[in-house]
């Protein structure tokens, strides 16, 4: 897709369209639109590593693991440090979150505090790193509650209270998706001019969706209610929308397809270990900021029970079954699981 442009032909790049957003906030003192391009900024550096990772000094494990169980790539470690390296010393963020982390990440002391906290997974589907497939970074933003530096309860507000979220998508080309509440525009990076140029304004999920995105490897640990909605996405039914699967594995890249050709991403509860029928993916780090921007597209994320922005998170690392995309396909696995659990 072509680079937007405003009436005069002038390309709009993202420091464009962000200061212009800001112009509609009265009040607005420039501290998240500072802060989005810091974002973007980290983003442009993290692509510049992804497009080598086949190269010997970024590819391969360091051996450890993270709080989350996963053996950590090279990337990983670069995608997390500069995520925080670009956002400690800034004075716009009061505490950040990572999904590499157990605990917060407070401001190192010798820098000023700012009244935003950021939280984000620095790099979605790293363990596709060694098969050269994408890749993603997933962020949000929430306004300081408490006094001081920033503690853990700011970082455990429900999505409702989300500033700003998005993700960067490390793919055939780098885009930077968000939204500030006002829709969700997606920017494609220009390696020519180094910026990021508005290349899908507006988007919208179609009325007609074309994917369902889930790992069918595990269907048969799901419980009734996802097993005949899957079998209704599939056209099992009169009514049903008889969608073709597509999965890739990395939950950016697939949320990314879903997004712009109309479609559903599902990881739902299932029952392969005792305890762990809460589901897999990460409730504040990806399921949130997912759910906003689809809320925001004219979709919307659940549970399976409840819209994801209403659960109030209990901790940093709260994993949650998790449903997003088009809405009417969302509200469907809702009813399925409803009536048969």
């Amino acid at each position: 897709m072509m680079a937007a442009s405003d009436p005069q032909g002038q390309i709009i790049t993202i420091e464009r369209h962000i200061l212009e957003e800001q112009s509609s906030f009265p009040g607005a003192t420039g501290t998240l639109t500072n802060l989005l391009y810091d974002i973007a900024l980290a983003g442009k550096i993290i692509a510049s590593k992804t497009n080598r990772a086949g190269l010997v000094e970024i590819l391969g494990r360091t051996g450890d693991t993270n709080i989350q169980g996963e053996e950590v790539q090279k990337l990983d470690r670069f995608a997390d440090a500069t995520f925080f390296r670009m956002n400690d010393h800034t004075g716009r963020v009061a505490l950040m979150a990572s999904e590499e982390h157990a605990d917060i990440l407070p401001i190192p002391d010798k820098y000023p505090t700012g009244k935003y906290i950021l939280l984000y997974d620095p790099l979605d589907g790293s363990s596709n790193i060694d098969y050269n497939i994408c890749l993603g970074t997933i962020f949000s933003v929430y306004r300081k509650i408490t006094d001081g530096r920033g503690s853990l309860e700011d970082c455990l507000q429900k999505g409702r209270q989300v500033v700003a979220a998005g993700y960067l998508l490390y793919g055939t080309s780098t885009m930077l998706v968000y939204s500030t509440g006002r829709g969700v525009n997606g920017f494609t990076l220009d390696p020519a001019v180094g910026e990021f140029l508005l290349s899908h304004p507006s988007i919208r999920f179609p009325k007609t969706s074309h994917y369902y995105s889930v790992n069918q490897g595990n269907e048969r640990f799901w419980s009734e209610g996802v097993r005949t909605y899957t079998g209704w996405l599939q056209g099992r039914e009169n009514d049903s929308p008889s969608l073709s699967a597509r999965y890739v594995g990395s939950l950016v890249a697939d949320f990314h397809r879903n997004l712009l050709a109309g479609g559903i991403f599902y990881y739902p509860a299932d029952t392969r270990e005792p305890g762990k029928t809460h589901g897999k993916l990460r409730l504040l780090y990806e399921a949130i900021p997912l759910a906003f921007l689809a809320e925001q597209a004219g979709g919307c994320g659940s549970d399976g029970t409840q819209n994801i922005l209403d659960i109030s998170p209990q901790s940093l690392h709260q994993r949650t079954p998790f449903f997003v995309g088009s809405r009417d396909l969302v509200e469907r696995a809702e009813a399925y699981i409803q009536k048969l659990g």
